[in-house]
């Protein structure tokens, strides 16, 4: 497992300094059911918006 997952997106409520995500756990999904060819066909459903 990923020791640290990187995250540029600062106004999710798990980000933190150093683009560090502070989730417990990431999900991520494919726009293609199972399998993906590329990033750009993948999105982190572990996103929520900071207040």
């Amino acid at each position: 497992m990923a020791k640290d997952v990187l995250c540029e997106v600062n106004n999710c409520a798990y980000w933190a300094d150093g683009n560090r995500c502070d989730a417990s756990q990431i999900y991520v999904v494919s726009h293609k059911g199972k399998q993906a060819d590329n990033s750009q066909e993948t999105d982190c459903k572990t996103f929520e918006p900071s207040i």
